[in-house]
């Protein structure tokens, strides 16, 4: 039970992020299945007690930079995951404007594995990176750093830039088991290399400065290009 593993690790708070429907490969969640997932995770909330469960979806984001799930759907969740799981190949051009209208919705919280690079197996997107931070910095939209051993996604040089654009970052275990929740140390590790402290790190907040923050209207969460403090 990841709830109670991330308790039982003393987190104040975990996001349950589910793929969306378009994942079929990884058994993403129709809009039945995703109002079942929420009223369960809900319940095991109340039930375990001492931990905020953070309802959410890794939502896919299309060729077209549109969203896997209607805007009324992602309105729902507490956490929204954007991410790039097809149509890689494209040129940069396309690519970038693909992610930047996707950090364009009021409902994608953070961007994950930006680069989609797998270490050893795929090369990362052809995108201008620099454009992108840029963008996520002027919408408020967080960057995940991916703590996964196989994708370490950003890499430091990006979240480095991240740092000085004033972008928010949030490290991510990308556990898809109990055990995977101890990713965590390599998503810090390579914060650490791009030169993050704790303040660079939205998921470092406490609990309730945490929920706080995510009541903020995303338009209003931009901190702005160079206003790195």
């Amino acid at each position: 039970m990841m709830i109670r593993a991330a308790k039982a690790r003393s987190y104040q708070y975990v996001a349950i992020t589910d793929h969306s429907v378009g994942r079929g490969v990884a058994n993403g969640l129709t809009l039945e299945r995703l109002k079942e997932h929420i009223a369960e995770l809900r319940r095991l909330e109340a039930e375990i007690g001492g931990i905020k469960v953070l309802c959410g979806s890794e939502v896919d984001i299309r060729a077209d930079g549109t969203m896997d799930y209607p805007d009324e759907v992602l309105a729902e969740l507490d956490w929204v995951i954007g991410s790039v799981h097809s149509a890689m190949g494209r040129d940069s051009e396309t690519v970038t404007a693909r992610v930047i209208r996707a950090m364009h919705n009021p409902y994608v919280t953070v961007i994950g594995h930006l680069s989609t690079r797998l270490i050893g197996e795929r090369r990362p997107l052809n995108a201008d990176y620099e454009a992108i931070f840029r963008a996520a910095a002027e919408t408020g939209t967080a960057m995940e750093i991916n703590a996964s051993p196989e994708r370490l996604d950003i890499k430091d040089a990006h979240i480095y830039r991240c740092r000085d654009l004033g972008v928010r970052m949030v490290i991510s275990s990308d556990a898809h088991t109990t055990e995977r929740l101890d990713n965590q140390r390599y998503g810090i590790g390579i914060a650490r290399r791009g030169w993050c402290e704790a303040k660079d790190i939205l998921n470092t907040l406490p609990v309730d400065d945490f929920k706080s923050f995510l009541k903020i209207p995303k338009s209003q969460r931009a901190r702005g290009v160079g206003s790195h403090a």
